[in-house]
Formats: C-alpha cells, sequence, structure tokens
C-alpha cells in the first residue's frame, strides 16, 4: 500500500469548483481532482523499499516489483506460521516485531522446509521435513521438537532428529527479508494500540482468521482509556454531585476541621458556596436545569443544592465500570472445539499391514496379499485363541508368526502352526467319544437325508434351543469384544425355513462330499490326518450354510472347497484348502473362533476368570491396607528417630593433646621419684617432698576421671540403644512395604491376565480412532512363558488405530450442512477438511480400516502429537504414557526377532543350495514360523492335535490337572498364566 506522510494514502473528496474557467489538476486513475498544484505533486513513499520522493504511480510500481521479489525469496514453509504468529499483535514499532518473530522462529521448523541435518559424526546432508513434533515442557527437561527429514542425496533414507541438528541457510531467513516480508503482507491503521492485521487476501489463501478480538477493536480500546482517566480523576458510578466537564462547578462542601465551627462560621461558609455557583452560572447557564430560587442566606437550611430537591436531572457518570472478562476456559473439553493446530505438525505416518489402502496411498506390504477387510479379522482371531489357549490347549504365538503361517499355507507349505489352529479350535465344538460325543454349539437342522451319519449319534446333532437372548448389533468393529458381546443364537434351527432355495442353486458338491462320512462323526473320532480336518471344515460351513447369518460368507468358502468340477472327496477338500486365498482362510478360522466362544467351556473360563479377579481384587486391598499401616507406622518411628537424633549423632573427632599421651612402658612413681634419686646433688629446699607428692596426687586424679570418661563412653546408654531399635524397626518397615508393593503389583499384572472377556481400548483421539494395545489384558506381555517362541519376547508388538465407526463418523464428522457451515465460520474449516490436514496423508475413515505403528520413535511422536486440551486425547495420552515401557520394549523386541529371522532365512537360502553336474536340487527354505511347536499338547495329551496316535500304541494315563506338577518360576510360583489349568 502506498503511503504519503508514512500513512495509507487516503483519496481526496471532490472539491467544490465555483468558477467553472478555474484551472484544476485531474489523476485519470484515482479520478482525483486538485485546485492546488502543490497538492497535486504530493511525493509518495514505496512501503516496501522505503523509497520516497515518488509519484503515486511510481510509488505503485515500485511495491508492484517489490512484492514479487519478496514472496519469490520467503520461504514457502513459513509464510503461514509467521503470519499467524504476527496477526493480532499490538507490538507497535515494526523493528521490535521483526525481531520478536525472529527470535520465536530461528530453532523452529516447518514441514516442506529445506533444511541442513547435522549428523553425530559430523557430517552435513540436505533434505526437507517431512513431518514435526511438539513436546512440550516438563518438570526435568525443557520443550523441544523432533523431525522426520527425507534426505535429498540419498533417496529412499529419512533422518529423526531434533531441533538441535537441524539448520537452514542463513539466507533463507534474515532479518531483512522478514521484515520485507511482514510489510508486504500485513498492515496496521494508524492509531495508538492497533494491532496488525494481514490483508485480506492473503489471509483468505491461507485460512487465517480475520476477526479482529473485541479488546482490541478501536471503539472498545478508546471507551477503556476513558473509563481508565475517569477513574483517575476520582469519577465514581453514580454520582450525581460532581460535574467533570469544564469549567467546573465550585467545591460545595466546606472543608473540614480539626475543631468545631461555630453556627455563625457554617453560616457564612454556606453562603460563600452560594456566590460561587451564582458566579458559575452566570459563566455557563448551561449548567442551570431549572432556574433556582434565591434563598436568603441567613435562613437555617440543610440540602440546599441537592439535585433531586431543585430540580436538577441527575448526572451520569461518564466512566462506566468495566464489564467483566470472560471466565477462562476451564479444561479439558470437547477435542474438536479446540482450535486446530496450524503449525504444520501432523500426527505420525501410519502403517497399513494391507495391500489396499484407505487413500490409495502407497502401502508398505503391497506382496502381503491381505485385504484391508482382513486385518480387523486378524486381529480378532489371533487375540482369541492367544487369550484363551489355555482352553485350546495352544502355546502363544506371535502376530507375525500366524500371518507367516497363513501365508505359507496358501502356497502348499505344510505348517504346524496351521494345522494346530484350525484343529484345537474344532474340537471345541463336539466333545470326542470318551467324553460323550456331543455337539457343544447351536447348529442348525440340516435338510432331512442329507447326512444321517449326523443325526445317528445322540438322536440329532444340534443342542436344544436356548432361550434367546437380545441381538447385540456390532458397529463394524473387528476385535473379539465384536463376537464377545454377540450370542450366537441366531444360528438356532429354523424350522419354518424353506429350503427351495438351496435345493435349487447347486455351485458346490459339498452334500457328497459328506455322504458316506459325516463331519461331526469325523471329528468325535478326532479323524485330522490326511485331509480330514479340511473336510470337516467343508462339513461344518455346509450347515452353518443354511443360516441366513453365515449364508453368504459360507456359500463363497463352499464354491473354492467343494467346486463342482471336482470329485467330492478327501483329497479335493485337502488340495484345495490349501490353495485357498489367505483373506478367505481368515474368514474361516473368523467362523470357527465365534462357535468356540459360544461353547460351555469358553463361557466357565469367562466365569472362572472372574471369581479369580474378585479374590485378586480382594487380596490387593489387604495388601493395600498393610502398605497403609506400614506407611503410618514408618512415619511415626521417623519422627522418633528425629526427636533422639541429636543426641546420637557422631561427635566430631578431637584431637588429642600432648598430655593425654600416656607412656605405659614407665611407672607413674619412677617419674615422680626421679627429683629425689640423689638428693646431695642439688640444693635441698623446705617443703620438697610435699609438693611432689601434691603433683602426683593430681596426676592420679586426673588419670582416674578420664577413665571413668572413657568406660562411660564405651558403655551404651539406654538411649543410644532405643535409637538403634528404631533404626532396625524402620528397617523392618521398609522391608515390609517393599514386600506389599510386590505383591499389589503382581497382583496388578494377575488382574490384567484374568480379565479376557473382552479387548479393551487404550482411548480415542480427537476424531473418534480407535487405539489398542492387545497385550494390554488377557495374556502376559511376552505371551506364555512356556511357549516354544518365548524368546521372541513379544506377543504383538504394535500400536494398532482403527477408524471410527458408522454413529461417531456421521454424528461427530461427517456433519449436517448447517453445522458444517457453523463449525467452518468457527474455524475456517470443516471437520473433514481438519482431519486431513493435521492426520496428514494416512488416515483411517471407518471401523473396517486399520493402521498401526511399530517404531518407539513413532510412539513417542504420536504421544507427542495428542492434546492434553481435549477430554479424549487427555485420557489416551495418560494411558499411552503408563503402558508406555511395556510397549516400547515389545517393539524393539519385534524388531530384532524380526532382523534375526530374515537374516537367518537369507542365510539359510545360500547354504541349502547344493549343485551337481546335470542338476540342482534346492531345499525348501525355512520360516520363522516353523519353529514353533505346541509343546502345551504334547505335555497334556501326549501328541499335537493334528496327528492322533495310533491305536497300537498305549498312550500314558493323563494325571490330574489337581495333582499334576507343574514347572515354577523364581518365586515358586507356576509359570502358567493365572497359576493353574482349568479342567472343564
Amino acid at each position: 500500500m502506498v503511503l504519503f506522510k508514512r500513512k495509507p494514502v487516503q483519496y481526496s473528496p471532490p472539491p467544490t469548483i465555483q468558477d467553472p474557467n478555474e484551472h484544476v489538476w485531474v489523476i485519470g486513475q484515482t479520478e482525483e481532482v486538485f485546485l492546488d498544484y502543490e497538492k497535486y505533486l504530493n511525493r509518495f513513499i514505496c512501503e516496501i523499499t522505503g523509497h520516497s520522493a515518488l509519484t503515486f504511480f511510481e510509488a505503485l510500481k515500485s511495491e508492484m516489483e517489490g512484492s514479487k521479489d519478496v514472496d519469490k525469496a520467503f520461504p514457502d514453509a513459513l509464510r503461514e506460521p509467521v503470519l499467524r504468529k504476527v496477526q493480532f499483535s499490538t507490538i507497535s514499532r515494526i523493528d521490535n516485531l521483526v525481531d520478536h518473530v525472529f527470535d520465536q522462529f530461528k530453532q523452529d521448523f516447518f514441514p516442506g522446509e529445506h533444511v541442513t541435518v547435522l549428523l553425530s559424526d559430523g557430517e552435513r546432508l540436505n533434505g526437507v521435513i517431512r513431518e514435526k513434533a511438539k513436546f512440550p515442557a516438563a518438570a526435568d527437561q525443557r520443550a523441544f521438537s523432533r523431525y522426520f527429514v527425507t534426505l535429498t542425496n540419498r533417496p529412499g533414507e529419512e533422518a529423526l532428529v531434533d531441533d538441535e541438528h537441524v539448520q537452514r541457510d542463513r539466507k533463507s531467513f534474515t532479518k531483512q527479508m522478514l521484515r520485507s516480508f511482514i510489510k508486504n503482507t500485513v498492515t496496521r491503521e494508524a492509531w495508538t494500540g492497533a494491532p496488525w492485521l494481514v490483508k485480506d487476501k492473503i489471509a483468505k489463501e491461507l485460512h487465517i482468521d480475520t476477526r479482529v478480538p473485541a479488546h482490541l477493536q478501536h471503539g472498545n480500546r478508546v471507551a477503556e482509556k476513558r473509563a481508565t482517566l475517569a477513574q483517575k480523576k476520582g469519577e465514581q458510578d453514580g454520582s450525581l454531585v460532581s460535574f467533570m466537564t469544564t469549567p467546573r462547578l465550585p467545591q460545595l462542601q466546606p472543608k473540614s476541621h480539626k475543631s468545631k465551627l461555630t453556627q455563625q462560621q457554617i453560616a457564612r461558609n454556606k453562603h460563600q458556596q452560594f456566590l460561587n455557583y451564582q458566579q458559575a452560572l452566570a459563566e455557563n447557564p448551561s449548567f442551570a436545569g431549572t432556574p433556582v430560587p434565591f434563598v436568603n442566606p441567613a435562613t437555617q437550611f440543610v440540602n440546599h443544592f441537592d439535585n433531586h430537591y431543585r430540580g436538577l436531572q441527575p448526572i451520569a457518570a461518564k466512566g462506566s465500570p468495566k464489564p467483566p472478562p470472560p471466565p477462562p476456559t476451564k479444561y479439558p473439553i470437547e477435542d474438536l472445539e479446540l482450535k486446530p493446530a496450524r503449525n504444520g505438525t501432523n500426527r505420525p505416518r501410519l502403517k497399513y499391514l494391507s495391500w489396499d489402502t484407505p487413500a490409495g496411498e502407497q502401502s508398505d506390504n503391497k506382496s502381503c496379499g491381505i485385504l484391508m477387510e482382513s486385518v480387523g479379522p486378524l486381529l480378532e482371531t489371533w487375540n482369541t485363541l492367544n487369550v484363551y489357549c489355555e482352553i485350546f490347549l495352544l502355546d502363544s504365538f506371535t502376530f507375525d508368526d500366524y500371518i507367516q503361517a497363513l501365508q505359507i499355507a496358501s502356497q502348499g507349505i505344510d505348517c504346524e502352526l496351521h494345522a494346530e489352529v484350525h484343529c484345537s479350535a474344532l474340537k471345541l465344538l463336539v466333545q470326542s467319544e470318551k467324553e460323550g460325543g456331543k455337539v457343544m454349539v447351536n447348529l442348525p437342522a440340516l435338510i432331512e437325508g442329507d447326512s444321517e451319519d449326523d443325526q445317528s449319534t445322540n438322536g440329532t446333532s444340534t443342542m436344544p434351543t436356548p432361550t434367546p437372548e437380545p441381538e447385540v448389533k456390532t458397529t463394524g468393529r473387528a476385535t473379539r469384544s465384536s463376537f464377545a458381546k454377540s450370542d450366537v443364537t441366531d444360528a438356532k434351527p429354523e424350522s419354518n425355513r424353506s429350503h427351495s432355495t438351496t435345493l435349487e442353486i447347486n455351485n458346490h458338491r459339498a452334500a457328497e462330499m459328506l455322504a458316506e462320512y459325516g463331519w461331526v462323526e469325523r471329528l468325535r473320532r478326532r479323524d485330522f490326518r490326511d485331509g480330514g480336518w479340511e473336510i470337516i471344515i467343508v462339513g461344518l460351513l455346509h450347515q452353518l450354510s443354511l443360516n441366513d447369518r453365515y449364508q453368504k460368507t459360507c456359500e463363497e468358502l463352499l464354491t473354492k472347497l467343494a467346486p463342482v468340477d471336482e470329485e467330492p472327496n478327501q483329497e479335493t477338500a485337502r488340495t484345495q484348502y490349501g490353495k485357498l486365498d489367505i483373506n478367505l482362510r481368515v474368514k474361516v478360522l473368523q467362523i470357527i473362533c465365534m462357535l468356540t466362544v459360544e461353547t460351555k467351556v469358553v463361557r466357565g473360563y469367562m466365569e472362572e476368570c472372574s471369581e479369580q479377579m474378585t479374590g485378586f481384587r480382594k487380596e490387593k486391598i489387604e495388601w493395600q491396607r498393610s502398605k497403609k499401616t506400614a506407611v503410618e507406622e514408618l512415619r511415626l518411628l521417623n519422627e522418633e528417630r528425629k526427636i533422639l537424633l541429636p543426641d546420637n549423632s557422631p561427635p566430631s573427632p578431637e584431637i588429642t593433646s600432648i598430655d593425654d599421651i600416656s607412656m605405659p612402658d614407665i611407672e607413674d612413681d619412677e617419674v615422680a621419684d626421679s627429683d629425689d634419686e640423689d638428693p646431695r646433688s642439688g640444693r635441698s629446699l623446705r617443703r620438697g617432698n610435699d609438693r611432689a607428692a601434691e603433683r602426683k596426687r593430681k596426676r592420679e586424679e586426673e588419670e582416674k576421671e578420664k577413665k571413668e570418661k572413657a568406660e562411660s563412653a564405651a558403655k551404651p546408654s539406654k538411649v543410644s540403644n532405643q535409637f538403634k531399635k528404631i533404626l532396625r524397626d524402620m528397617e523392618k518397615k521398609k522391608e515390609v512395604i517393599k514386600e506389599c508393593e510386590e505383591q499389589i503389583s503382581t497382583l496388578e499384572n494377575d488382574l490384567r491376565e484374568a480379565d479376557c472377556p473382552r479387548t479393551k481400548v487404550l482411548g480415542k483421539d480427537r476424531f473418534w480412532n480407535r487405539y489398542y494395545y492387545m497385550e494390554r489384558n488377557g495374556m502376559p506381555y511376552a505371551g506364555l512363558p512356556t511357549s516354544s517362541t518365548v524368546d521372541a519376547g513379544y506377543a504383538n508388538g504394535c500400536i494398532w488405530v482403527q477408524g471410527p465407526d458408522d454413529m461417531e463418523r456421521e454424528g461427530f464428522i461427517e456433519l449436517p450442512e448447517e453445522d458444517n457451515k457453523q463449525y467452518r465460520k468457527d474455524f475456517q474449516m470443516t471437520i473433514p477438511e481438519r482431519k486431513k490436514m493435521e492426520e496428514g496423508p494416512t488416515s483411517v475413515y471407518n471401523a473396517n480400516q486399520w493402521g498401526y505403528y511399530d517404531d518407539p520413535d513413532a510412539f513417542d511422536m504420536l504421544i507427542g502429537w495428542l492434546d492434553v486440551r481435549g477430554v479424549r486425547e487427555l485420557k489416551l495420552r495418560k494411558e499411552l504414557q503408563a503402558q508406555r515401557e511395556h510397549i516400547v520394549e515389545s517393539m524393539q523386541k519385534r524388531k530384532e526377532y524380526l532382523a534375526q529371522a530374515e537374516k537367518k532365512y537369507e542365510s539359510n537360502e545360500q547354504s541349502n543350495r547344493m549343485s551337481t553336474r546335470t542338476k540342482t536340487y534346492v531345499e525348501k527354505p525355512q520360516y520363522r514360523c516353523a519353529e514353533w511347536e505346541n509343546d502345551m499338547a504334547k505335555d497334556e495329551l501326549g501328541h499335537i492335535h493334528s496327528e492322533q496316535p495310533s491305536r497300537a500304541r498305549k498312550v500314558a494315563k493323563k494325571t490330574p490337572l489337581t495333582t499334576r506338577d507343574t514347572r515354577a518360576g523364581n518365586k515358586g510360583k507356576p509359570l502358567t498364566r493365572q497359576g493353574s489349568r482349568y479342567n472343564f
């Protein structure tokens, strides 16, 4: 904006021309008319360069050229943060403003900015900041930031550095450049205290709020100054007598006197006041409301000048009291009611397990073959099998081994983990022949004649239908809680169901495959070998397809497992299941796991765990009471110790004088008589012997006193013994407190492991995304300590992020049009736009979409991204910080385990290749999941689930669970999760 006398140019209004022949000067571009040639030649100043003595158009051209140069030179990444800092600033001088902003941004960097990274070895690398995380100041550390920097000279590499190891080019951000940029983009009105305002065009482009706060507006500032001046001059609200305008009325009240005034003095003072008042009215008649009649001054009167009595209207005080400021916001509040963070800080980048991603961005697992819709069921089935592993008689296993087992099984490679997972789950559905052979789940009744073998045992293959419970509608969240809450009562027999549709549509040959040997009978006999468990799955899916709830999924699976162009036999089932896609295999496991939750065995296990948790809580309360008592007793002992401490503090060492040194080799008598050995050798004195005897007596008394003092000091006093006893008692109390704390910690861990009915969520962020740590409850952090893969040191090792469910998305994110307009008015953006800005390029949008974090640095950046002023993120941050030690440790163990397995796989791949003259033999690759063994089943049954022992082999008699020995840990407790097996 062109300046005139350092102020924005105001166009001159058209003058009044009286003489039509008068000479005028016109500026065509602005349509201004001047009667004075000197005003027409006024010199202007360029706001950008500061050049003066220019015409208006010269200054305007200079500003346009300077503006282009400034915009081109100033870093784009700093434009928005700098302008948001300058907006509404009340620093009057531009120099002070530039210094203030420069100091704020000197060591602060933003995404998209070109910087130089300083490595620990002194090397300097150029890069571009991709992500930024700010960490608030804590009690033991200052506030700092961390940056993910994409290195320019090293494609595909990034560096994670803090603000002390990042620099920007000195020429890219200087005070002179910052001054030019601020002068080019902001403006300020010409009154004292006016705030700096970003120009409207730039503010709209960068979505900067231009609504000036009420306390910075000119009218309010003027009113505030007037009120302050009025308060200084002594005005009070509702004053009726004081006149603050000029000229003032004279003081009407007499001055106070120390001595009592006489009646004549009072009358004289009032008469003088009346004369002064009449003189003031004569000089300024506007003071008078109604004429005031003359009153004889000799008459006694009171309140002659009362405004109401004399007809004068009360005068309102000019300085009305300032309205009280609005109360400060009390945090925490609703997360989306907080102002959006516009400092370039985004949530750390999510990783995806699937090859398809929510927003179509590049996935980290292109070759995995897993769809996004299968990630939830994968987590669900893995969690169920590990939480109830003692029921399944299944060793715990890592999530990565589970995925790899499903993937290599799809490639036709045999894997013990893959077979054991299916067989152990199927066993819970039907009892063995020795146990009675009952079907433990509710299944729809088969069409009469489909499978006679399934109906032969126990009269029916279905259990009596219990009283139906209300169905729990799921919201699409694929966790164990989604099926733990919903009862599988929908699978009850439906007598009124019409089977005509099923008979007409014949897309598979499952019924023919089970015509001779039913799946229930095969499962009773535990006939799992050579495709036995695969054909059992075919039979189970065939029967479940009669239920509307499972029909679509089961028909899709049966089309793959029993195709119409293959022979309906056991080998076909085995071959087709080996070719099954991993996503379809996950669906099979999800159906089986949902049915196992319905069984009495799992229900009883849940009840048993619930009872154990009640016992643990009671025991924990007792230990907490003992700790509280011990702490109080320790406090009292410490008070007694303080009382006795001054008398028993160690004395300072005393320096022994020469006279106190005793010589035990020389007797005192000899020393005393040494002067009298030769009386003739010297002059004989009177009373000489008496003086020598006196000296000897004094020395003996002194020695006796010293000996008594030494004996008394060596003998322990009663007070000293009491002090030592207090110290011993305090040590005992500290040991008691330590033991209580250990027991409480152990019981808290037992409560966590016994809490198995549902997977607990860590919390939700501002956009209603859910965060899960699968090891949080229901299982040990690293799996069972007796597992064959316990050396891995982790179970899942990731923080999983699930999108909001449909109700939350429609109610809080995808708002109606009116609510969107109001939110845009308040925050200059809608909630979906805010989600895209603050979450960055990776997001999840519904409950079927999952992402994860597996890096400790990204996890710490996630904690720093959460805003503790929001209700949901405050709770989530506390929970993440409470679990941080376990989470970071599991992430590190996972990285080490996968790296070690990858290294081992590469070495085996090179060594397994053998060359001969004619052929090259390649051994099967070794996978990490192949190292897993089901030791729990071997210990309990004598064999694994998928390999039934031969009949000729004599099986050792099973030891009762109540008397069976278990391996003990360091403290003598059994190494099982709950301390004992469960026999249902």
